[in-house]
């Protein structure tokens, strides 16, 4: 996959003021400035059952 789906939404805080995250043990997330958290959004599939 070439490029990031962008959440539009902090899940922590709601706010939009996202930015991509990069670190070495994390190479795709984001992060909040709002609540200064970062996260990573992970797609599991379509019709996917446990």
């Amino acid at each position: 996959m070439s490029e990031r789906a962008a959440p539009y939404y902090c899940p922590y805080c709601g706010e939009e003021d996202l930015e991509p995250y990069v670190s070495d043990e994390e190479p795709y997330g984001w992060y909040c400035r709002s609540c200064a958290r970062a996260f990573r959004v992970k797609f599991l599939g379509i019709g996917v059952r446990s």
